[in-house]
Order: structure tokens, then sequence, then C-alpha cells
């Protein structure tokens, strides 16, 4: 153990969020909600051509949650996680889902390869119900990322070419200062290899080939067109512009894309598209501005999550475009916001990155009215402070089945009262849940709704099972040394116990869980917090670990990296909810290696 845990932990209803007496499910209630005012699904998805659209007012939706989200900190995903949000994304209407960067390692290959089957040919064979491919028989573009060399485009193919609309997404840097100092390349050096990688992809068999100028928002201008134009005659169907580290201005990053549409031979055979990081803050607002300006593929993740401060939010730019749509002259997308909520839980949970209670669209408080003003407002007509319903993201609070769960309560009713929550569970999955639901509702008098998204959590969003489990048993205080016996259940039902002591009850029982699995992991992060107020919270627990002798892997600009891997529990139980966290994050690991070495 790298990191130890000295005291117990302890809750304090003061870091706890809660809502004012007046809660948003009782103004939902009290406002007798009716189905949203504004259309659930959007005009017809266009026929996929892959360098033209028929409706010139239509926006594609290029998710990269599975690429560039999972190079945030933590944030790696296990196969099957990934494979789950790409058939949730297929569901939600994304129109590419760029699965991963098959070069970086074997397991991401392998990943990028299995989403191609499955959700790339929408093989609707899972009998995981929190996520399936397209309703509406729709069938996303599966991408995956290369650098411009022969060696990663021959990876990707090889991952992407199974699926029914396959995609190469190639790119190299053009500013100034990443040819000087990274690529040590000149502006010739780079247009070549730009142009022969192109056509490169495009030999393969390859007919969809998108380019990206990293960091185009500091590149010269002439250099953009000259490369830009370079690579729609060698073959690329889509140009990507993307604002690498977040230094352009919605003005700027507008102008930039209006400029390259004006200036660019042969750009109206290619689709023009968007990547904007979010180191200003600025990345929804320059996305729309660039859609406003000519682009027609915006590249987006769930929660927004990536690169250092992420990117645009694909849930901000949907609801902006379908809120403000009229004002963009009509651009509408294929997203159906019923599912964002959903997509929203999925990343949040398998990803292990929290969302902040005040984030947009998605967050906690994003229809919470606290002050009394507000309220009276929103008692009165619900437009004076909401301009989207949350029914539009998938959000159903408002109770009006009339349901309040406790340890009486059913199956039927917890299913019922889950899908409100924007939770569609059933088969294994439910009936683990709702043993959870039945043993914490015994010593719970009230089970609120954040107590059920945090069983949910705990239950459903779980990587894979090297290690379960089963008990734990811990003597602390300040009359001797913390001890924590821990049983833990392998894979093939074998039962293993060890005893460790450690400087407080957490320490000693990850020390114990360590003797069991006999793998050299570091803590790395540690937190806890009370789900609701009062002495009965559930305690959820997250924690972020890596190995010293773990695999590294290749990051998109050719570091080399170690993974890390985040785990989360709930009980309540802090030691409980601590354990669970722990072993959660070391079956990741355990995962992902057994995945590499097979």
């Amino acid at each position: 153990m790298a990191a130890s845990l000295s005291q117990t932990p302890t809750f304090s209803p003061t870091t706890t969020t809660f809502f004012s007496p007046i809660t948003t499910t009782r103004l939902r209630t009290l406002l007798h909600f009716k189905p949203s005012p504004y259309p659930t699904l959007c005009s017809r998805r266009p026929d996929y051509t892959p360098n033209h659209i028929p409706n010139p007012n239509y926006i594609r939706i290029f998710d990269t949650t599975l690429r560039d989200g999972e190079q945030s900190p933590g944030a790696t995903m296990t196969t099957i996680e990934k494979l789950r949000i790409a058939r949730h994304l297929a569901k939600l209407g994304v129109d590419i889902i760029e699965a991963g960067f098959p070069a970086s390692s074997e397991a991401d290959l392998e990943a990028v390869k299995l989403i191609a089957q499955e959700v790339g040919n929408n093989n609707n064979n899972n009998n995981n119900n929190v996520a399936r491919e397209g309703e509406d028989g729709h069938v996303p573009v599966i991408c995956g990322l290369a650098r411009c060399n022969k060696s990663d485009i021959d990876r990707a193919w090889e991952a992407v070419k199974y699926a029914r609309y396959p995609r190469i997404h190639t790119f190299i840097a053009t500013s100034e200062i990443h040819m000087k100092y990274k690529l040590k390349m000149s502006k010739e050096q780079v247009v070549e290899k730009a142009r022969s990688m192109v056509a490169y992809a495009r030999s393969l068999g390859c007919d969809d080939v998108e380019f990206s100028p990293e960091d185009a928002g500091r590149s010269e201008r002439e250099f953009l067109y000259e490369i830009l134009g370079e690579v729609i005659k060698a073959g690329a169907t889509t140009l990507n512009i993307p604002d690498t580290v977040g230094y352009n201005w919605p003005r700027e990053f507008g102008q930039l894309i209006a400029d390259i549409k004006a200036n660019t031979p042969g750009i109206e055979n290619v689709i023009i598209s968007t990547h904007c990081q979010n180191d200003l803050g600025l990345s929804t607002a320059n996305t729309l501005e660039g859609a406003y300006n000519g682009a027609r593929q915006l590249e987006v993740t769930i929660n927004g999550i990536g690169e250092r401060a992420g990117n645009a939010s694909l849930e901000e730019v949907v609801m902006a475009l379908k809120c403000k749509g009229d004002l963009l002259g009509g651009l509408y997308t294929g997203i159906d916001t019923r599912h964002i909520v959903m997509a929203s839980k999925m990343v949040e949970e398998y990803s292990g990155l929290q969302v902040q209670p005040h984030k947009a669209i998605v967050g906690a408080n994003a229809f919470a009215h606290e002050s009394g003003i507000h309220q009276d407002g929103m008692l009165k007509n619900r437009n004076t402070y909401e301009i989207m319903s949350p029914e539009d993201i998938g959000l159903f609070r408002s109770n009006e089945s009339g349901l309040t769960l406790g340890k009486l309560s059913g199956r039927h009713a917890l299913k019922a009262k889950l899908f409100e929550l924007g939770y569609d569970i059933d088969g294994r999955e439910l009936n683990d849940v709702f043993w959870r639901f039945k043993s914490v509702a015994e010593m719970k008098k009230v089970i609120t709704d954040d107590d059920l998204i945090a069983l949910v959590s705990d239950e459903v969003f779980q990587p894979t099972v090297v290690w379960k489990f089963g008990d734990v048993q811990v003597t602390c205080g300040t009359l001797g040394l913390s001890t924590a016996t821990v049983k833990l259940i392998a894979d093939d039902g074998t039962e293993q116990i060890a005893c460790s002591t450690g400087t407080g009850p957490v320490d000693a029982a990850y020390k114990a869980v360590d003797l069991i699995v006999k793998a050299p992991v570091k803590l790395l992060e540690y937190s806890m917090s009370a789900v609701t107020a009062g002495i009965d919270a559930i305690a959820s627990t997250r924690v972020v670990i890596s190995a010293d002798d773990d695999h590294t892997t290749t990051h998109a600009s050719g570091e080399q990296i170690s993974r890390t891997y985040s785990g989360t529990g709930a009980s309540m139980d802090i030691v409980i909810s601590s354990v669970r966290a722990y072993v959660g994050a070391v079956n990741k690991m355990l995962g992902l290696k057994k995945q590499s070495t097979s």
C-alpha cells in the first residue's frame, strides 16, 4: 500500500448535497407536469454518405467518449464497459462513435474490433437491457484513431473494417510550435505525410477517411488551406478542425471555420467537423459557433470528459441546438434526447469521473429550484425558470405513480421507480439491485432517489468480476492497532480469507485485500461522501489505483503513460463501501491485464 488511511472516515451532513423542503419532486407533483412541449425526436436522419449530407441543416454528432474521454486520468474502462457505452450511444442516436485508438494497446484494438462487430452491425443479441442499439435500426459509423503512419492506420483498419460503416481518423500537427518542437518536420514534410497517409488509408479499402490538422486553432491559415486541399485530393471525406488546446474564443473559431470553407480547394466535396477542448471553458460555445459557420459534424463527449479540462459536452451541444436551432438556421441532430440521462450515468460510473452538481443539463442541481422566488415562479408557471423539461432528457421525477418504496415493495415497483430515474434495467441486474434494496430497506425507513441511484451504481456499473466481495470484519479504536479480516470469492467460486493490521480500519482492510489478490497496487486517490443527510446515510466511495508492474498505453501524442483504474462502492457501512470500491478498481485492473495477455 502506497497510501494509508489513518483515521476512520466520518460523515457530516454539511458535506451532503440536498434540496430545500420543497424538493424538485414535490414541485413536479404540485405542478401536475404534462409531457414536454418540445419534440423529443428530431426530423428524419438522412441516409449516410461519407462526404455528403443531403439535408444541409442536419448536424452529425461524432462521439469520442471512448477515445478522447478515456484519456482523462483514472477514466480507464474495460472492454465490456466500452461495449455497453457504445450500445447506448447507438440507442442515443450518435452518428459516429470514435471507439478508441487501436494502436495504443492490444486491449484497445480488441475493444474497437468488438464494438465494430457488435454495435457497428446492429447485432442486438446482448442480454443487458441497460443499453441496446438504436431502436429505430440506426447503425452508427465506427471510427478508429490513427497517427499519420502506416502502422497506426493498419491497426485502425484491422479494428474497424468489420463495421457496416467503418472510418479511419488520422491526424498530424500543423501549428508552428508542434511542427518545430514535437514533430521536428518542415511544412513540406507534414503536407506530404498527411497526403500520403490519407491515400494509404483509402488504398486499404476504407472509403470514409477523416483527417485532422492537430492544433488547427493555432496554425497559419494559408498553410491550413494548403494541407486540407491536399488531403481532399488524396481522398479525405471529413476534415476535422480541432482547437486542440482550447485556445480559441467563439468569434475567432467561427471565423476559422468560415475561412476554411471559403478558401480551401475542394471543400464542397467534404464535411467540415469541429473538435473543441475546454481549457478556457469555451468548448460548447466554440462548437456551436463552428456549426453556425458551416461545420456539419461536431465532435463531443458525454459529460464533456476528456484531456485536461475536457471536451465539448454532447448534452450541452445537442440541447442548445434543440432549444436554439431556429436561431442557427434550423440546424438539428438525430439524437433521441430521452436517453441523455442514462448515457451520462453510464459514463460517470464506468469512467469514475463524477459529474459536478452544477453541470449543465445532467448535473444534480440542473432542475433543482431552492430559492423562494424561483419556487414561487415554478409553482405558477414552470417556464419562468426552466427552458427545457427534465423529461426531454430522460429524467422522470414527477412521481406521478405515487410510489413510495419501503421494505414491503416488490420488484415491479422498484423497476418502475428506477425507470423514473432514468434506469431501464431488467433480469439479473434488476434482481441484484432488488436484494440490495431490500437489505437497506430493513435498516432505513425512507429510501430516497439518491439512495437508489447509489445502489444501482454499486450493482450494475461494476467491472467484470475477478474477485467478488464477500465479507469484512474490522476492529479499531484507541486501545490498539486496527485489524481487518476480509473474505473475497474468486471467479471460480473459491473463497480466500486474509487478515491484516493498519493505521485505520480501511487501511487494514485494503492491506488484507492485497494479501489475497497478490498484485502490487498503489492507492492514488480516496474520497467518500454521504449520499443523503442523516445518521443512516449511504456512503459512496471512489478510489483510483495504479500498479507498479502495469503495462503502459500509447497516448495519441505518442507519449507512453501508465494506466490508472477507478472503482466505486456504496453501503450504509463506510468500511464495506470502501472495500467494495477498492475491489472494483482491482477487478478493472486485473481484467485489463488478463485481456492484454490472452
